[in-house]
């Protein structure tokens, strides 16, 4: 899949646990394709890229999902509603607002449908950063430990975790109705 391989050329050399991460994020992706159906290539491609922002080739702002989003707007092949769950991906605009980037990302990036916000939550955020499963309270205390409660990024995901934990729960309960009626 072309989703992979961009990726990987960005992000493997570089940054090889962010590109475990992302790998892991995708197979999390296709997890669900019970559950969204045509659109389960659309959520793999953006679980595998949706980390891209942090490669210094193309960091911009320092901002992963804007940089990443602006990245990928650039790339012919890339379909906007990726662009766009990257761009929004795990409650971003959280960040972008400790940042002050809010309103560059919110006028330069509509929201996605909200059931995928959603399943893209959930794959980045029962993930390690080594590309394992976990569950949601272990990745946000793994991030608030090792960002710094006191860090930008401590402090939104602290402000995120509600929205974090109610995403991840809408999305069990998708699957596991459609495990019911399997």
């Amino acid at each position: 899949m072309w989703a992979y391989d961009l990726a990987e050329s960005i992000l493997s050399d570089d940054l090889p646990r962010r590109w475990a991460h992302s790998k892991g994020v995708a197979g999390r992706a296709r997890s669900l394709s019970l559950v969204l159906g045509p659109d389960a290539e659309l959520l793999e491609s953006a679980a595998v890229l949706h980390d891209i922002g942090y490669s210094p080739r193309i960091s911009d702002t320092g901002f992963h999902p804007l940089d990443g989003a602006r990245f990928l707007r650039r790339v012919e092949k890339v379909d906007e509603r990726i662009v766009r769950l990257v761009a929004h991906h795990s409650c971003a605009l959280l960040e972008a607002e400790e940042r002050g980037l809010r309103d560059e990302l919110d006028s330069e990036f509509p929201m996605e449908e909200p059931g995928l916000v959603d399943a893209l939550i959930y794959c980045d955020m029962t993930t390690t950063p080594d590309g394992t499963s976990t569950t949601t309270p272990a990745r946000i205390a793994e991030i608030v430990g090792r960002y710094g409660p006191d860090s930008i990024v401590g402090r939104f995901i602290r402000r995120a975790e509600p929205e974090i934990h109610a995403a991840a729960q809408r999305v069990e309960r998708r699957l596991s109705q459609a495990n019911a009626l399997a």
